[in-house]
């Protein structure tokens, strides 16, 4: 089936997608204001009987919860990971949840597996917070507390402003739990500027890598630790809105079989950035190199990355783990570029619809 061009009638491509994407300093800025709103949510990850953090989420919002699980594990201490939602909710088992605070992600909170989910916790005696972007939805009244992302109305269907709000919210409520709200609520306001300064330049820079790479037929996306969320949402962005075929591996996964696929001139997206997981990140880079791989490397270490085709340095965020509010954003803008590249609208992917209804 042939890919679903733009209209020459229609509206200009891409037009919400780009507003919502440079909406995201506005946003992330707004969060850092509700200091209150976030410490009062994050008391129930104190219970003195909580010792696990479960995520749950689909699409964007469980990419989301990727960076969740490392957020709330260097940050607070907490030991946190993606729940499986099948398990309980399509095969009945058993939802032990005690000892744990349950965080559900869902832009539109309607999605109903998610919700089902949230109710079986409650009803295990988890205590279960909401991260949505809609405080009047079906997820906001099944959980205990709600974080609202307060994002405003996201019309185009991949999201970008509230995936970085649902980052954010996770980083806020670990920082909470781990008594450091206000240094993080501070960092938050300062990444939020130095993403308003950055934004211009970074359009210009991906909008030639695109115009470099818009032929190519696949693309493997890396990170480690934390930015592996963002090589995930990343690798989501380019399938559903440029029709590239988009794989997200960790650097370290890289080097254990999917570089045996890379024919020369197959372009490798890499997250680097200075954190300890940098090593790998710069041996996987080597990797991709030798086997011909068309690299570029994003991220606040891309300038010290050698054997790039293209590079697009970012600023460096100012306290540890918020980096990712950075480093998502060269992939968005560059999933645009390359719909648009292409003659698609980022604003309409084929075959998709804003809110994610499992039956």
């Amino acid at each position: 089936m042939e890919p679903a061009r733009v209209d020459p009638a229609g509206p200009e491509p891409g037009v919400l997608f780009l507003a919502e994407l440079r909406e995201q300093p506005d946003v992330l800025t707004r969060l850092a204001g509700r200091e209150r709103e976030f410490e009062a949510a994050a008391a129930r990850l104190r219970r003195p009987e909580v010792r696990v953090v479960r995520i749950v989420g689909h699409g964007s919002s469980d990419n989301a919860g990727t960076y969740g699980t490392y957020a709330f594990g260097l940050i607070a201490g907490l030991t946190a990971f993606r729940d499986s939602i099948a398990l309980p909710v399509y095969y009945g088992t058993a939802l032990e949840a005690a000892d744990s605070c349950v965080i559900a992600l869902s832009q539109s909170g309607r999605t109903p597996d998610v919700v089902n989910y949230v109710e079986r916790a409650q009803q295990a005696g988890a205590p279960t917070i909401a991260i949505t972007n809609d405080p009047g939805s079906p997820l906001a009244d099944a959980a205990e507390a709600v974080v609202a992302l307060e994002a405003g109305e996201e019309r185009a269907v991949a999201a970008t402003k509230t995936y970085s709000a649902e980052l954010a919210a996770l980083a806020l409520l670990a920082a909470h739990a781990a008594g450091r709200g206000p240094r993080y609520h501070e960092g938050l306001r300062e990444t939020a500027q130095l993403l308003a300064e950055a934004l211009p330049g970074l359009e210009a820079a991906t909008a030639a890598a695109a115009q470099q790479l818009v032929d190519a037929r696949r693309m493997l996306v890396l990170g480690r630790g934390p930015e592996y969320a963002t090589a995930r949402e990343v690798a989501l962005k380019l399938l559903e809105t440029a029709h590239l075929t988009a794989a997200p591996f960790t650097a370290t996964d890289f080097g254990h079989g999917p570089v045996a696929v890379l024919e020369p001139g197959d372009p490798v997206w890499a997250i680097a950035v200075d954190d300890p997981s940098l090593p790998t990140v710069v041996e996987a880079i080597g990797r991709a190199n030798a086997a011909g791989g068309a690299v570029v490397v994003t991220g606040s270490a891309a300038n010290a990355i050698e054997g790039a085709r293209i590079s697009i340095p970012l600023p460096q965020a100012p306290l540890p783990w918020l980096g990712p509010l950075l480093s998502i954003i060269p992939g968005q803008l560059f999933a645009a570029a390359l719909a648009g590249a292409r003659g698609l609208d980022p604003d309409r992917p084929r075959g998709l619809a804003k809110v994610t209804v499992v039956p």
